[in-house]
């Protein structure tokens, strides 16, 4: 049998299979076995590949791209979001970039609407009750939660995650969605999802559901803090499936301990993981998930198998499925 034509290392040991076996037809595999992946193991198995399929998301920098050598031509993460790749030492060496967006879109919109009802329902408050035996159903207004419908539903950031989630809660009856994002979004899509881009402060101001779907960025990085959360409604719930970096916790804990907001839905939190002894989880009022938005078994398999593809199309010379820039 002849050698196979390019050398690509995998750099977890939990990549779906799906990956592996597109890239194992043409490709010599290495694959990173230690778990958690240890950097030094990565840092020894990259020397000399011509394709990377980034399977966490640890540090993608300068360090890694010297440890593999200048014959390296294609990278792929198996994320969407890619705040942990010095994106700048990459386009500067002119490695291609490869992510998988979109493919994810359905899973983490079913978790934030999940989210969105589980804070404003008070689901984990309700489960406390009964674990401490305080089960108080007598009371008339026992535990009572924000409706959905008829509600004004706020997006900051509204990409495909962002429009995946509103289209979604037009099943629940909504009166309206609002977003705020850099550029306007095409006017049919609008139409479609009954959305009106406004600014920051109108967007906080006349939201019942505040949800958090834009990247992480200098510009959005602590964007949600103590002046935003007193412009939002009293009865305001904020739901995050974004990243943890774009709120400030530690204000989100006060509006929350002080009932300056209803409540919170999570699914990021900074730093994660979140140590168990963190002041949040201490609030009856915050619904807190371990980043588990893209976690379903066939959503994680065709995130593998785009990187696969974005790698193979970087190894032949050809654009990538999903070019990270």
């Amino acid at each position: 049998m002849s050698a196979k034509p390019f050398k690509v290392l995998i750099t977890h040991p939990e990549v779906p299979q799906s990956g592996i076996d597109l890239l194992k037809e043409n490709c010599e595999l290495v694959q990173v076995q230690s778990l958690p992946p240890s950097r030094a193991e990565l840092l020894q198995k990259i020397k000399g590949v011509d394709g990377v399929f980034w399977g966490g998301h640890d540090a993608l920098n300068a360090e890694v791209l010297d440890a593999a050598g200048p014959q390296l031509k294609s990278i792929s993460t198996m994320s969407a979001g890619i705040d942990y790749v010095d994106l700048e030492e990459v386009k500067r060496r002119k490695i291609p970039l490869g992510h998988t967006p979109t493919v994810l879109n359905t899973a983490v919109a079913d978790l934030a609407v999940g989210l969105l009802i589980a804070a404003g329902r008070r689901f984990h408050e309700a489960r406390r009750k009964i674990d401490t035996d305080n089960w108080e159903n007598y009371h008339l207004n026992w535990l009572l939660g924000q409706d959905v419908r008829d509600s004004v539903i706020g997006f900051f950031g509204f990409g495909g995650i962002g429009q995946a989630i509103a289209k979604r809660l037009s099943g629940f009856d909504i009166d309206q969605v609002l977003y705020t994002t850099r550029r306007r979004i095409d006017r049919e899509t609008e139409k479609e999802l009954n959305a009106k881009k406004v600014e920051f402060d109108e967007l906080l101001a006349k939201s019942d559901f505040v949800v958090i779907a834009s990247p992480l960025t200098p510009a959005t990085q602590g964007i949600f803090n103590a002046t935003a959360f007193n412009k939002m409604k009293k009865t305001a719930v904020l739901v995050n499936i974004a990243r943890g970096k774009i709120v400030n916790q530690d204000d989100l804990y006060e509006a929350l301990k002080s009932n300056r907001i209803f409540a919170a839905g999570l699914d990021v939190v900074d730093p994660e993981p979140l140590p168990p002894n963190n002041k949040l989880l201490a609030l009856d009022n915050v619904v807190i998930l371990p980043h588990i938005g893209s976690a379903t078994t066939r959503t994680r398999s065709d995130m593998a198998t785009i990187a696969a593809h974005n790698v193979l199309r970087g190894l032949a010379g050809e654009r990538m499925l999903s070019p990270a820039y």
